[in-house]
């Protein structure tokens, strides 16, 4: 999926990616976990139609790379002016166990079809935790409460 790659580039070349899977997340009905995938994720899921929700860790270096703000723009500007995604929505969120976030909408085209694609992130003591969820937008649309739901479950500590 073009989006996970553009944020997975953009955070590598910044960051070495974290060991294990600090976090937990539930999946949601409809959805599969996938075993043995891209070794980047420490966590997927998809849907028969091809929705997919990946979770990385990426490990933090640097003063102030805790920064919420910073990588609300560092990302929104790689996917937006780097890899001609259209930013549809943001907003602040937190993670079950009550870590602030930041939700990224995005949408763009892809061989004249549309595509949804959401970047939830949180910065959790010396790491970045990124939810992308992602697929194309009619049936994106028909699981998107169930990736909200999927996002709502993730703990991050």
């Amino acid at each position: 999926m073009r989006p996970m790659l553009a944020s997975a580039l953009l955070v590598s070349a910044m960051l070495g990616t974290a060991c294990g899977r600090p976090f937990d997340i539930r999946t949601a009905p409809g959805f599969i976990e996938l075993q043995d995938q891209d070794p980047d994720y420490g966590y997927r899921a998809t849907t028969p139609e091809g929705v997919v929700v990946g979770v990385k860790a990426v490990r933090l270096e640097g003063e102030g790379s805790q920064d919420i703000a910073f990588w609300q723009r560092a990302l929104t500007l790689q996917l937006r002016d780097v890899s001609g995604y259209a930013l549809t929505g943001e907003r602040a969120v937190r993670s079950l166990d009550g870590v602030p976030g930041e939700e990224l909408r995005f949408g763009h085209d892809e061989a004249g079809k549309p595509f949804s694609y959401w970047l939830t992130f949180f910065v959790s003591g010396k790491r970045l935790i990124l939810v992308e969820a992602g697929g194309p937008s009619a049936q994106f649309e028909r699981y998107e409460a169930s990736v909200e739901w999927m996002e709502k479950s993730i703990k991050v500590r």
